[in-house]
Parts: C-alpha cells; structure tokens; sequence
C-alpha cells in the first residue's frame, strides 16, 4: 500500500499539468468569446498560470475571470489594434492564395512571416503582463519584445509551442481550445522566469 501511494501522488501531480491548464485554458476561451477580448483574456489566463506556477494557486478558471477586468482596461486598444491587424493579414493571405502570379509567393511568404512575428509577440505578451499586473502596456510590450526575439531559439520554440498544442490537442475534444492558448504562455512564462538566470 505505501509503495502505491507515491506513485498516485505522482500522477496526481502530473495530471495537475494537463487538468490547470486546460481549465486556464477554458476561461481564456469563454473571455474571448467577445472577440476583441482576446488578447486582455490571454494576459488574464498568463496570471492566473502564473499564480500556479510561483505560489501553487489552483483556482486557475477563477483567477482568469479575477483578472479579466484589470488587464481589459489595459489592454482593450492594444486587442482592438490587432484584431483589425489580424483580419487584414487573414484576408491578404486568402487572397493571395488564390493567385498564381509569380510574385505572390514572396508577398505570401512576408505576410506569414508578419503573422508568425504577431503570435510570438503575444504570447510573450500575455506571459510578461501575468507576471507583472502592476506594469504598464509600455513595459510588457518591451518585455515581450526581448522574450519573445531576444533569442532566436526561444522565439522559434513559443511559435512551435502554438502549432503543436493546436495540433496535438485535436485528438481531445474542444482540446485546441483548452489547450492552445494555455500551453504556449506557460512556456513563455518559463522561460521569462528569473530563477532560470540564476545560479
């Protein structure tokens, strides 16, 4: 009995990095559900992980709804401004699909390459304004920037981190939903975390 009860706790635990997340993920959803809510519903979601990760807080779905309203005040212009960003490079990219000119290829490729720059952006984003409620639009949107493409390689993997949660999550119902969002940030928070630098 006692040698079972440790390898319960441990998948107990292990559990916990599916179950938090995809409830974060969750309250991120229903938030967005308002569509330029996005983004203040993602930063909201990147506190309430945070708040797991750093102080072992699990209400996460609360702690998303808790947070909502701070970072929708914040950032309801900033979500605006990349909404109407998001549904021109969308538009753009359909229309150039349906092209066949030669040069199509290499406007299609920037447009991509904006798209992917816009994500990492954001999700850096999201991870600096959970981290810091108390900051500024100014000063997560520099954090972001030196998370999200101070490295290659970090950058590269938050981009990865969005298309494999997307696409490995689709073998569990509403999974994309629950934890496309979730999974990307929580990595970002890692690797934004300052006990990583130290010695």
């Amino acid at each position: 009995m006692q040698a079972i009860l440790p390898s319960g706790t441990a998948l107990a635990r292990r559990l916990e990095f599916l179950a938090f997340p995809a409830a974060a993920g969750a309250a991120c959803s229903v938030l967005s559900l308002g569509a330029v809510t996005w983004l203040p519903a993602l930063a909201a979601m990147g506190h309430a992980l945070q708040l797991w990760r750093a102080e072992g807080d699990s209400r996460v779905f609360a702690n998303t709804f808790a947070a909502f309203p701070r970072y929708w005040r914040a950032l309801w212009r900033h979500g605006l401004l990349s909404t109407a960003a998001a549904v021109v490079l969308t538009a753009n990219i359909v229309y150039l699909l349906g092209r066949s000119e030669p040069w199509t290829f290499v406007v299609l490729a920037a447009q991509a390459g904006i798209a992917a720059a816009l994500v990492i952006h954001h999700v850096a984003l999201a991870a600096e304004a959970g981290r810091a409620p108390e900051g500024s639009v100014r000063s997560w949107s520099a954090g972001a920037l030196a998370l999200g493409f101070g490295s290659a390689a970090r950058g590269t993997a938050l981009l990865g981190a969005v298309v494999s949660a997307v696409l490995l999550s689709l073998v569990v119902p509403l999974g994309p939903l629950l934890l496309g969002p979730s999974v990307p940030v929580l990595l970002a928070l890692f690797f934004a975390d300052p006990r990583r630098h130290t010695p």
